[in-house]
């Protein structure tokens, strides 16, 4: 993992969209089937859209028909941290950029082998870059 980023609210209000705005610093969450990348099956590397760390790649993506990208593992463990959380009554684990603290979305146990994980990102979060053609 590369250095860790702290910018002012400020600077991330000039930097992101308020829907990226609102989903990465202020936790929110997109409305399911509206994110650009729930569908995608385009290969590539997802990374985070407030300071470009990788965090996912399309290869471990799935289609889990919840609405959101969702993906049976991260790139390493080491960029995406997780946290206890227990907002609207509910405990879940929140995931987050390692680098930069943006919201990503949740972890959940009810994902397909090899790790059993589904990591249901917001897509608002994530930044897709294409793999490179050969």
């Amino acid at each position: 993992m590369a250095e860790k980023i702290a910018k002012t609210e400020k600077e991330w209000q000039e930097k992101l969209s308020p829907e990226q705005y609102h989903v990465t610093r202020e936790a929110g969450t997109e409305r399911a089937f509206t994110g650009k990348y729930w569908q995608t099956k385009d290969p590539g590397v997802y990374h985070c859209v407030c300071c470009g760390e990788p965090l996912f790649s399309s290869d471990t993506k799935f289609d889990s028909g919840t609405g959101w990208p969702s993906f049976w593992s991260a790139i390493g463990r080491q960029n995406v941290a997780e946290h206890k959380d227990v907002s609207y009554g509910m405990t879940r684990t929140e995931a987050r950029c390692a680098r930069c603290d943006a919201h990503l979305g949740h972890v959940f146990e009810d994902g397909p082998a090899p790790t059993g994980l589904r990591y249901c990102m917001n897509s608002a979060a994530l930044e897709l870059k294409p793999e490179e053609k050969k």
